[in-house]
């Protein structure tokens, strides 16, 4: 499973695509308590997910009252959509201080260096984005997801939701999704970041971002919300990447045998590559993303015992790496 965040990182300063940035929140990093950041009032729209308990869920959802408008947001990182784009939104992923943490004396010096980040790792970063087409697909996919969920909402458990897409990093922005949600005069708002594990740097960046946004708009003091921290456990994700990491190991066993190579090994080994963190954010701002990837690994590997799938072991390691300080290991 891979944590969203930047593939590979790729900074780039196109002026026209920059974001504006406050002053960061007081957030760190999630509690271990699990409770979500947004300080506003949290109370249940239909189907309550405990932040103690991301994998909790109540059996009989009930329905909304006809005064109530639901509406869910899905928080996303974003990605550029052409090449064009990709110094930009480069720009605007080094100038957060959730993904690139600067000392609180130097911390005035964040513009300029993602401005630099941006520049020198934009070439490089398009060719990766020439490879699959010219642009991220990332906004496509969450749109269809948001569609997907609400006729799924609609169809399957009764509720006449509204789902909203935010990227944290590139169109359409956070900012515009809360615009569009108090043009439809949503009352009850589910929170749900398409990250299955929480990370400062993921999850936490957007919520913090929400929650300045809740405290400076006031027209968002009566909204009721919901925060999803996490959502690894849910049994509905586990399976999907069991079924992922099954149809490959069976794929890759019936190959072996029309092969029958004396080369070709009898299981295959499973590899999980997920994006990593720096070290310190685990160790010193006390970011959980560690310890939730480790546990969904586990999710996984016992699942695929259960079904009793076949292969040789598992690894799991951390990619995409940047700068001089330690990340997450093993490397990939």
């Amino acid at each position: 499973p891979r944590a969203a965040l930047a593939s590979g990182g790729a900074p780039t300063a196109s002026v026209s695509g920059r974001r504006q940035r406050g002053a960061p929140l007081a957030l760190a990093a999630r509690p271990s308590s699990r409770h979500h950041p947004l300080k506003a009032p949290c109370r249940a729209t239909a189907d309550r997910v405990s932040p103690s308990s991301p994998s909790s869920s109540s059996s009989t959802p009930s329905s909304p009252s006809p005064s109530q408008r639901v509406g869910v947001l899905l928080l996303n990182l974003g990605g550029p959509e052409t090449l064009e784009d990709v110094e930009a939104f480069l720009y605007n992923l080094f100038a957060d201080p959730d993904i690139l943490r600067l000392p609180k004396p130097i911390a005035w010096a964040q513009p300029i260096l993602a401005s630099v980040i941006a520049f020198t790792r934009a070439p490089q970063s398009q060719e990766g984005y020439k490879a699959i087409g010219g642009g991220s697909p990332i906004r496509q996919t969450t749109e269809e997801q948001a569609a997907s969920l609400q006729r799924a909402l609609v169809e399957q458990q009764g509720v006449d939701a509204k789902v909203y897409v935010a990227m944290r990093y590139w169109n359409p922005f956070t900012e515009e999704a809360i615009e569009a949600i108090k043009r439809d005069r949503i009352t009850d708002l589910v929170v749900l970041p398409l990250y299955p594990q929480f990370s400062v740097s993921t999850s936490g960046s957007s919520l913090r971002l929400l929650e300045k946004i809740f405290k400076e708009d006031k027209d968002l003091a009566n909204l009721k919300h919901t925060v999803i921290p996490s959502w690894y456990q849910r049994p509905g994700y586990v399976s999907a990447m069991a079924n992922l990491i099954e149809k490959e190991v069976v794929s890759m066993e019936k190959d072996a045998s029309k092969r029958r190579s004396r080369f070709s090994p009898s299981q295959p080994h499973v590899f999980f590559s997920a994006h990593g963190v720096p070290k310190s954010y685990v160790d010193e701002a006390g970011d959980p993303y560690k310890e939730e990837m480790e546990e969904t690994i586990e999710l996984i590997v016992d699942e695929l015992d259960r079904r009793g799938v076949k292969y040789d072991g598992h690894t799991l390691a951390y990619q995409s790496r940047v700068g001089p300080v330690e990340w997450l290991g093993a490397y990939t």
